[in-house]
């Protein structure tokens, strides 16, 4: 409920201008790593906002382990764009290599799905991503 607030709150009101996010795309073959999110928002790739003082490869970093206890060992950045579908960001995508065990976390749990098949479901934020990796 809280996060749906201030969605709504910063979409009509944004203070600081865009928000920094970054994701990681994690491959198993055909399958992507996305989270089903625990606030019935759908599908996101593992990533988020990024504090003041970290970078976008930080921010990745650390969004990718605390949404599914995986360890970025390798990383390439794909592309950055701009987004104002939800609040206005600037989205850094990542080409991720992790390790470590998956887990659920209190945002969502983890999950292998085609990426042909998450583009529905997927944070309207977010279906660039898979427009342009498809």
């Amino acid at each position: 409920m809280l996060s749906r607030c201030a969605l709504a709150t910063y979409s009509r009101l944004p203070l600081f201008g865009r928000l920094r996010c970054a994701v990681g795309v994690i491959r198993k073959g055909e399958l992507v790593l996305v989270i089903d999110r625990s606030d019935g928002r759908g599908l996101s790739f593992p990533g988020g906002l990024a504090v003041p003082w970290e970078t976008a490869e930080q921010a990745m970093k650390r969004e990718v382990l605390e949404e599914t206890g995986l360890r970025v060992k390798h990383y390439t950045q794909l592309f950055e764009y701009r987004n104002s579908t939800d609040v206005p960001v600037v989205l850094a995508v990542f080409a991720v290599e992790a390790e470590g065990e998956l887990k659920d976390s209190w945002e969502g749990s983890p999950r292998w799905l085609p990426l042909s098949d998450i583009r529905s479901r997927l944070l309207p934020s977010q279906r660039e991503i898979v427009d342009r990796l498809l």
